[in-house]
């Protein structure tokens, strides 16, 4: 693969239904403390924020159909984490997108998270606008952080899963495929991936577009990106990578819409908290020192 350009800045992938701290209102136990406030993905979020600035975190739920009741909750949960700047970009259009007060408060941001919902409204909403533009450059200037989960998550590769039963998915053309906001190039993001049974569903995005690897997020699961290639799994579930590279049978070229794709020597790994995979060597490098607490 070629060199990718190395941002400063992180991505924070998630599979959704993230720990918001739920468990803690219900009597804190110690392995609830632990899993939202040491090893809890909104956490590893907050901890790659500069330690030497008091973080402020933009929340924009512009994917969600209930934005207002998505923010109250994130609100909450970053608040448990001892975030006190806690705000809401309420981007509902793309007019909304060239708001001045919105801009000045991405330019002035530690940490964006986008909230999930339906991520082609992101991709239509923010496609070539300047908050983009903003958020862009920050990512690649900046010690800045930007959270994904669910649609929030699949909007961040270039190439984007933005509909496809996972039940059909092993039929041609059931999967469809546009473009994301590409903070991420050649991936393809799928979440949601254990509960909603959606291997198929990502391996025929891969199989239609093998240059790409595919990362499958199960819930409460995630990846921290660093360098803009290095990945490693955070969270209680799993990360399913799929790597069309050594593809030596793919018959998705040559069949009717709806017949069953036949894809031969797809590669798969399955990954849990801590280990690494690098998308530019296309490999996986091993662990880090990462331990989940069993649920």
């Amino acid at each position: 693969m070629n060199q990718i350009l190395q941002p400063k800045g992180y991505l924070v992938a998630v599979g959704g239904a993230e720990d918001k701290g739920t468990d803690l209102e219900k009597g804190i136990i110690e392995r609830n403390r632990l899993n939202f406030f040491e090893l809890g993905i909104l956490s590893n979020i907050i901890n790659l924020i500069d330690s030497t600035q008091k973080p402020i975190v933009e929340v924009v739920t512009t994917a969600s159909s209930i934005p207002d009741e998505v923010f109250e909750n994130y609100q909450s949960a970053f608040q448990k984490l001892g975030v006190e700047n806690i705000n809401h970009i309420r981007i509902r259009n793309r007019e909304d997108t060239a708001n001045p007060e919105f801009l000045e408060r991405l330019t002035k941001a530690n940490c964006i998270m986008f909230s999930g919902g339906n991520q082609l409204r992101l991709s239509s909403i923010f496609g070539g606008t300047e908050f983009l533009q903003i958020l862009k450059e920050k990512y690649y200037n900046e010690h800045f952080v930007i959270g994904g989960t669910s649609a929030g998550a699949m909007a961040m590769s270039n190439t984007m899963i933005y509909e496809g039963n996972a039940s059909l998915a092993h039929l041609k053309g059931e999967v469809r495929i546009t473009t994301g906001v590409g903070l991420l190039q050649n991936v393809i993001i799928d979440t949601h991936f254990d509960k909603r049974g959606r291997f198929n569903r990502l391996a025929q995005a891969v199989a239609g577009n093998p240059g790409t690897i595919g990362i499958g997020l199960g819930e409460n699961t995630g990846v921290i990106v660093k360098n803009g290639y290095e990945l490693t799994t955070i969270g209680l579930g799993s990360v399913i990578i799929i790597d069309g590279k050594n593809i030596d049978y793919n018959n998705i070229a040559d069949i009717a819409f709806g017949a069953p794709i036949s894809v031969g020597n797809i590669l798969v790994h399955i990954m849990s908290a801590g280990d690494v995979y690098s998308l530019q060597e296309r490999k996986y490098e091993g662990r880090n020192v990462i331990v989940p607490v069993e649920d």
